[in-house]
């Protein structure tokens, strides 16, 4: 047999591939990644996070403009007025500068990046375009597509995915939303916010499946305030496209009379679905479960010895974090050393306005398992917030009736996604919601608000 051309061979360049790819050639390994894009950073970095949340903010800032929010606070704008050519341009400048960014890392950590669609040849060897190589290990990162909708064709100028939802050359006059989690949320507050009328079908009860509960009925709230409509419990059972137009045929999910929505753009947001088609896992004697993912141990190692899985292929929730600390314990182990997620304690964000994020265990969940104490803070309450004029939201920390630790935290705020790290490290280490409450929190803060709901879990918060 020949020798191995590579010592690590990973495939896809997402969050979780060239983190991984980085780190084994960081730790000595003769690395190589395989990629298909033209640019690094697979969905993440090129159609995902990084572009939607440039168009978040711009979007957020011109409603703060347009909508009379600075005038409030003394800073009056007269004719306010929309360059969509010019916020799309920040975005895709944003996309080059941090995909470039990678492609430099990957030439300073000497990571080879095979140009193609990889396929397996055997349990040891990858076709890459037209070359094939032979690693001595295998990494499959390759990552999520969206979850087609049956019967709804996407064609990415009336009817959109993630994808065509970043790229729309005006705003609509009216959006429909198919699917109420993070990614229609998200992309339907960028629309909202330039002038766009937005209804969000959902087949379940209410928003944000997998959130806790109380969070999920108060964004519910707060979403119809800033101007979107909900059409819970309904179901899509078509959508046909008319020139620029499109009319949806929706239905009550337990069954009912039809209805139609008129709409000049839809967006199908209903989940993702792991990339594992044209990989030939056969030839590697790999199947998927039932879910379509790639099965793996406590190490991220699948059934076949030397072939590894890490980030929405493999799984576990579909985020880019989660993925890139897979990708840094993946290449660890491979190398010998220990790499360890700690698949408790993954925070999710949800980056609309208030930002939505939590961690841990719902409420609903941990009570399934046990006692529990739980303790709320409204954000009206905190000063920082009251100053900045941003009343929504609150905080809640649910902790174990008997060792007080904590279980999960749960945060609607305009800067949820960066207080969720505080109590993220915080349920790294084990620590009570005592820990939390007696930790010195600067003043004003949003943070001081984590630190009250602790408080509260023994009922003594001091601001409410």
């Amino acid at each position: 047999m020949a020798d191995y051309d590579y010592d690590v061979l990973v495939i896809g360049a997402g969050p979780g591939g060239y983190v991984a790819a980085i780190r084994a050639a960081q730790l000595g390994l003769k690395t190589a990644c395989a990629e298909s894009r033209e640019t690094l950073g697979g969905t993440c970095l090129n159609v995902g996070c990084i572009p939607s949340k440039a168009l978040l903010h711009a979007s957020e800032l011109f409603q703060e403009a347009a909508g009379g929010a600075l005038a409030k606070l003394g800073v009056k704008m007269d004719n306010v007025s929309l360059d969509l050519d010019a916020m799309h341009g920040q975005r895709r400048d944003a996309v080059k500068q941090l995909t470039g960014g990678i492609e430099f890392l990957f030439r300073k950590n000497k990571v080879e990046w095979l140009k193609g669609r990889a396929a397996f040849t055997s349990k040891d060897s990858v076709k890459v375009g037209d070359r094939e190589v032979r690693a001595k290990n295998i990494v499959i990162a390759t990552g999520s597509s969206v979850t087609p909708l049956p019967g709804v064709t996407i064609d990415q100028k009336v009817v959109v995915d993630s994808t065509g939802a970043l790229e729309l050359e005006k705003v609509p006059e009216h959006l429909v939303v198919i699917g109420g989690g993070v990614i229609g949320l998200e992309l339907g507050s960028v629309w909202r916010r330039l002038g766009a009328k937005v209804t969000c079908v959902e087949y379940l009860d209410q928003i944000l499946p997998g959130f806790d509960g109380e969070v999920r009925k108060e964004a519910n709230k707060i979403f119809k305030k800033q101007g979107f409509e909900f059409r819970l419990s309904t179901k899509v059972t078509g959508v046909s496209v008319d020139g620029s137009k499109a009319t949806l045929t929706v239905e009550p999910a337990a069954g009912g009379e039809a209805q139609t929505i008129e709409a000049d753009a839809v967006l199908v947001s209903i989940g993702r679905r792991p990339n594992t088609d044209g990989l030939n896992l056969e030839a590697a004697g790999l199947q998927t479960n039932n879910r379509g993912q790639v099965e793996i141990d406590h190490d991220f190692r699948t059934a076949v010895p030397g072939i590894w899985a890490i980030g929405d292929v493999a799984p576990g929730p579909m985020l880019a974090h989660k993925a890139e600390d897979e990708g840094i314990a993946v290449a660890e182990n491979i190398a010998g050393h220990t790499g360890i997620v700690n698949h408790d304690v993954i925070p999710s964000v949800v980056y609309t306005f208030p930002e939505i994020a939590g961690v841990g265990l719902t409420e609903e969940l941990a009570k399934e398992r046990g006692e529990v104490k739980v303790g709320k803070f409204p954000m009206l309450a905190n000063s920082r917030a009251k100053t900045n004029h941003e009343p929504d939201g609150f905080v809640k920390v649910v902790a174990d009736a008997k060792t007080d630790r904590v279980l999960g935290v749960w945060i609607i705020a305009s800067v949820a996604g960066t207080m969720i790290a505080q109590a993220a490290q915080a349920m790294e280490f084990g620590a009570t919601s005592e820990d939390i409450a007696y930790t010195c929190h600067a003043h004003p803060t949003h943070s001081e608000a984590l630190k009250e709901a602790a408080m509260a879990v023994t009922g003594k918060p001091i601001h409410v």
